[in-house]
């Protein structure tokens, strides 16, 4: 029943998702072409057989509509059998629907064929420009709905075992100086300048250890290797503490660790997050240890036996208690910061993707398809709805970034048809437009069926 319940929220994630940035896309086609004066003839959220719709001429029917009939300036909006996707039908373009019916008139005032270079990219564009749009809208939202909040320390507390930041080489109480000589001025900077900031970049990272200037340098080659192992960053910050948030019965309880207690450390070793204690206590299964427990009566020393489990009977969390920053924007501060954080997303998706051209990043452990974007869709609704708008405005820009692309059949390919007819003053011949179409819808949807089969495998 739980894994029924599970393929459903995924389904169910996904078609929301999907249709919201879908119809955020065709819309941006629909308003482009209409304010460009073209008749739009369908306006469609899915692809194939026409389950309903409604239009003018004929109101609100099922199935496919009547043969010959004539929408003259209206649209017929309906929803399509196969929930992949979407479509604008608009008057005198060759599109994915591949109708050529117009190829042996003469141009209409209403067609797209017949509009200026300028209005026929501004309605292929509108598309990727709502995206972009969307994207910030929801980021705006986050931001003021959040503001910003960060911790105001670049020194580490812990550093977990197989991660990034054991890679990097850093240790317990490393106080970060600067990164490629730039200084981080909190946790989130820190963070962000060890992984998406500086993508594919060689790192030359100045801290102090001890007391004394240590400097480490990463192969930006390397870590990229490290990332795409979807390896955590592994850091806590100093003057984080494990709280005690419920005890079960076990060794805690019947040595008094009790509900809100702080564990400071394992056999004189300090802890600084949920996922050191667990490693050191996994560490020393069946052997005597000591955990230093602090709560409102003082600190105290608890020593007892693990067993084969390596577990006390305790659910704990990492709770930061240093000096936090918390800033809350208004409208317009929402505004600027949710486009800045758009176009910096932008800037990470294009630097991404150049490391899978240049081959640091393998192509197949990189790009998900319908299958992971569900999953991952259910696990950002899990978090709330703010990480699931955050995952919505990821989304929007990599649909954006995919349809700019100059191949047959994306947005881009288009483009590319209107620049190349602007320069030659003629058009392209129409039965070369559709072998370019349908080429380029081959190959999307061979990609397509890859990545559906590389989503498969990664989840067995």
């Amino acid at each position: 029943m739980e894994s029924i319940l599970s393929f459903l929220s995924a389904v169910i994630a996904f078609v929301v998702v999907l249709g919201v940035l879908v119809f955020v896309h065709e819309l941006g086609h629909f308003l482009m072409a209409r304010l460009s004066g073209m008749r739009v003839y369908t306006f469609a959220l899915g692809m194939g057989f026409r389950l309903f719709g409604w239009n003018k001429i004929n109101g609100f029917t099922f199935g496919a509509l009547p043969d010959g009939i004539d929408l003259q300036d209206n649209c017929d909006y309906r929803l399509s059998a196969f929930p992949i996707g979407g479509y604008c039908e608009i008057a005198g373009m060759v599109d994915e629907s591949f109708k050529t019916s117009f190829k042996n008139t003469e141009p209409q005032e209403w067609e797209f064929r017949a509009k200026n270079p300028f209005k026929q990219a501004i309605t292929i564009a509108g598309g990727v420009i709502f995206n972009v749009l969307l994207a910030i809208f929801l980021f705006s939202i986050i931001q003021f709905g959040l503001g910003e909040t960060t911790y105001k320390t670049t020194t580490i507390g812990a550093v977990a075992n197989n991660s990034i930041g054991e890679y990097i080489g850093f240790k317990s109480a490393d106080r970060i100086v600067s990164i490629n000589d730039k200084m981080p001025n909190n946790w989130s900077e820190l963070n962000e300048a060890l992984t998406i900031g500086n993508m594919g970049e060689n790192l030359n990272i100045k801290l102090n250890r001890e007391g004394i200037d240590t400097i480490l340098y990463v192969s930006g080659k390397d870590l990229i290797s490290q990332i795409s192992k979807e390896l955590p960053l592994g850091l806590a910050p100093a003057e984080s503490k494990v709280v005690v948030n419920c005890v079960f019965d076990g060794l805690a309880k019947e040595n008094g660790i009790n509900e809100g207690d702080t564990i400071i450390a394992v056999n004189s070793e300090e802890v600084y997050s949920h996922t050191e204690l667990i490693s050191k206590l996994q560490a020393n299964k069946n052997q005597n240890i000591a955990i230093l427990v602090k709560n409102e009566t003082g600190i105290t020393e608890k020593q007892f036996t693990l067993d084969e489990t390596g577990t006390i009977g305790v659910g704990i969390s990492t709770l930061f208690v240093g000096e936090i920053e918390t800033i809350n924007y208004n409208i317009f501060q929402a505004i600027q910061k949710g486009t800045i954080q758009t176009f910096e997303t932008f800037r990470t998706i294009i630097l991404s993707i150049k490391q899978i051209i240049i081959g640091n990043i393998e192509f197949k452990s990189a790009i998900g398809g319908p299958v992971m974007i569900a999953k991952t869709a259910v696990t950002f609704a899990e978090k709330g709805i703010y990480s699931f708008l955050y995952f919505t405005a990821m989304l929007s820009i990599s649909l954006a970034l995919i349809n700019i692309l100059p191949f047959p059949a994306l947005d881009g390919g288009h483009l590319v048809i209107i620049v190349v007819e602007a320069i030659i003053r003629r058009e392209i011949p129409v039965n070369a437009k559709i072998w370019g179409q349908k080429i380029g819808m081959g190959c999307l949807l061979a990609l397509m069926a890859y990545v559906i089969f590389n989503d498969i495998v990664r989840l067995m």
